[in-house]
């Protein structure tokens, strides 16, 4: 079984920034992805960005260059750098890693308002 634990979410003003970070913990294959999504209320659960074990990237549309992840497989870490926040991106911000299963970490809000 795979645990992952996010920390870091919180409430920002419009054009602030916040990283969130999600360690992996369990039994663990080499070979995964690591990912965010978020869901915002009344919305499906959406893609924001993910990273395989060999660094590369997908994004959503709409958080290209403006959100950056990363992973540290040493520690089995993934962060989500959040720059230039808009009112938009206010949802719960959900750690995901896909090996042979899928899992999910519990959840971390974001709220981004003046």
């Amino acid at each position: 079984q795979v645990q992952l634990v996010e920390s870091g979410g919180g409430l920002v003003q419009p054009g602030g920034s916040l990283r969130l970070s999600c360690t992996a913990s369990g039994r663990l294959f080499r070979n995964n992805v690591m990912g965010w999504y978020r869901q915002a209320p009344g919305k499906q659960r959406e893609l924001v960005a993910a990273i395989n074990s060999v660094g590369s990237t997908n994004y959503a549309d709409s958080v290209k260059g403006r959100f950056t992840i990363s992973r540290v497989n040493a520690n089995n870490t993934v962060y989500l750098q959040m720059n230039s926040l808009k009112p938009e991106d206010t949802a719960v911000y959900y750690c995901n890693l896909k090996d042979l299963a899928n899992y999910w970490g519990q959840g971390t809000q974001v709220t981004v308002s003046s």
